[in-house]
């Protein structure tokens, strides 16, 4: 457990360990949940699809391609429950491989075309 205060910045870093440098991470989808076994319930989403989701989320510079660092504010759910458990999606590509998911950042949903 890591205790913060409500609004407090909680600043995270995600590494990748490995001897191949030719990798690259992406952080594509963090949801919290007030439960650690149950992230589709209730649950908020701190970016989804390589998109922000919250306001207060900010990615910070890395000297290496296979960490990412980011924060955002600490929250607590509604009820008073006063834990948060966030559960983070990381993409592993190659390094350079413009095609892959790492390169294609935020991924909106389209909506859909209600003409007939």
């Amino acid at each position: 457990p890591y205790c913060v205060d409500i609004n407090q910045n909680l600043f995270l870093e995600a590494y990748l360990h490995s001897s191949d440098s030719n990798l690259v991470l992406f952080l594509d989808t963090c949801v919290a949940s007030p439960t650690p076994h149950n992230f589709t319930t209730v649950t908020y989403d701190i970016i989804r699809n390589g998109c922000a989701q919250d306001r207060t989320y900010a990615t910070y510079y890395s000297p290496y391609k296979h960490m990412v660092r980011f924060k955002f504010n600490a929250f607590q759910f509604i009820h008073n429950n006063p834990l948060v458990y966030v559960q983070c999606e990381l993409v592993v590509c190659r390094a350079y491989d413009y095609s892959s998911r790492c390169y294609q950042g935020c991924i909106s949903r389209s909506k859909r075309d209600t003409s007939s």
